[in-house]
């Protein structure tokens, strides 16, 4: 299933990336205020009908796709879920920093994840137990998150936002340590620079969807990293109505003492 995933997310991203620069798609709003170009549209379309044609029983979620009810969704014991094009805004914006997301989800825990960036002409995977992978070029390396020699005292890069590189997210941030900023685009592409070891941890605050962490938690995790809510704990999957997501983070070395770092509590992390 890996192989095929990969193989998918990498035709997705081929197709997004020449409508990219062609300048060739349109761009609207959907009903929550949120861009969506049609390049999201034909990138959806291709992927969940791929999806069905090699694996026909298993359902599948896409942002960009109507939802099932949950009283259908709750009885699934596997499902797929994607993000056509995670970052929308820095596709629109001309950035380059979006990505294709899948994930396969088995009782509610994402096991596969698969994330292909095609502007940088990488793809970053995993399967649970099997470890996190990078490849390029044909050539593939594990990746791990970056092992602090000090996880007490060391600076520490933080992936934010090009937005946020303007306004103050660090004032979410309890430390006197060094930080570093990291801007950079979508979800997904800060959650994998973590699982590589070129960011650290990653903040982040406002509406998004399982579809934006499903793949990034199974390479973050096999990274040696984790995806939390705002109260440290793991993010749920297909638990209830809404398939959106609490504030979330994502962090690096374990040793390294979050909690302490972050503001934890739901009333000061706004």
């Amino acid at each position: 299933m890996l192989e095929r995933l990969k193989e998918i997310a990498c035709e997705a991203g081929g197709v997004i990336l020449s409508m990219y620069e062609r300048h060739d798609y349109k761009t609207a709003e959907k009903k929550d205020d949120s861009p969506v170009t049609t390049a999201d549209l034909v990138a959806s379309e291709l992927i969940e009908d791929r999806l069905k044609q090699s694996f026909p029983d298993i359902p599948v979620i896409s942002e960009e796709s109507e939802h099932q009810d949950y009283n259908e969704r709750r009885q699934w014991q596997a499902y797929f879920i994607i993000d056509p094009i995670d970052g929308t805004q820095e596709f629109i914006s001309r950035s380059g920093d979006f990505a294709v997301n899948i994930a396969y989800v088995e009782n509610n825990e994402p096991v596969i994840g698969v994330i292909f960036w095609p502007v940088g002409e990488t793809l970053y995977y995993a399967r649970k137990g099997a470890g996190a992978f990078k490849q390029k070029e044909n050539e593939k390396q594990p990746i791990s998150v970056r092992r602090f020699r000090d996880p007490q005292a060391d600076p520490i890069i933080i992936a934010i936002s090009r937005q946020q590189a303007r306004e103050p997210v660090f004032n979410r941030l309890q430390t006197m340590r060094d930080i570093q900023p990291l801007p950079t685009g979508s979800c997904s592409l800060k959650a994998c620079f973590i699982a590589e070891g070129k960011a650290d941890c990653f903040l982040r605050l406002g509406p998004t969807g399982e579809w934006d962490t499903a793949a990034s938690q199974v390479i973050v995790g096999e990274a040696g990293g984790r995806i939390v809510n705002e109260n440290f704990e793991p993010i749920t999957y297909n638990r209830t109505v809404s398939l959106l997501n609490p504030n979330f983070l994502v962090l690096g070395d374990q040793r390294v003492p979050w909690e302490e770092i972050f503001i934890a509590r739901q009333a000061r992390f706004r």
